[in-house]
């Protein structure tokens, strides 16, 4: 969540078969469950495995998933499996409630000096603010989330408080290396 910022109820409802390892640069996740309005119902977007996902994803699928059983092979077998299992003993669809308090375990245990609570939107923000200060561009950025107004995305990038400071002096270093390139 933390690297391509989905919603926990994304998360939770993609299947093993969203992951399209072939497509694109990176591969994609077929988000097929994305947030829509009341009218029109959940917006699909495809969500590159961009800022190391394909990395994690792969080592979940590889080493973690075959923790739950051969299950992996079944049609609409979940990406988070949970320890329940189905009535034909398939790994049962992990719920938004139990990975925010897994989460919340997680930081807890290995950020315990971390003022803030961690919740799975927040990392939706630090997503958002790490795509930014990466050179991200507001707009993939936007289609990234899964948002429909790039309104929506400026509240969810926050940058330091030397932001200023840091875009004129990135600026002045590029007029100096233009500057540079003339004079040569």
């Amino acid at each position: 969540m933390s690297e391509v910022g989905l919603r926990v109820n994304e998360a939770c409802k993609l299947d093993l078969a969203d992951i399209k390892w072939e497509l694109g640069r990176f591969g994609k996740l077929h988000v097929r469950h994305g947030k829509g309005a009341r009218g029109s119902g959940p917006r699909e977007r495809m969500v590159p495995l961009i800022n190391n996902a394909a990395a994690t994803l792969r080592w979940f699928v590889e080493d973690v998933w075959a923790q739950f059983g051969d299950g992996h092979t079944r049609p609409g077998a979940s990406l988070l499996p949970s320890e329940r299992k189905n009535t034909d003993g398939s790994a049962a669809r992990v719920g938004d409630e139990t990975l925010r308090a897994a989460l919340a375990r997680a930081a807890q245990a290995h950020l315990p000096d971390w003022p803030e609570v961690i919740t799975p939107h927040v990392l939706r923000h630090f997503c958002a603010s790490q795509l930014y200060l990466g050179g991200m561009d507001l707009v993939a950025i936007q289609a990234t989330l899964g948002h429909a107004w790039i309104a929506t995305t400026m509240k969810y990038v926050h940058v330091p408080s030397t932001h200023i400071e840091d875009a004129w002096i990135a600026g002045q270093q590029r007029v100096a290396a233009q500057l540079e390139g003339l004079r040569r």
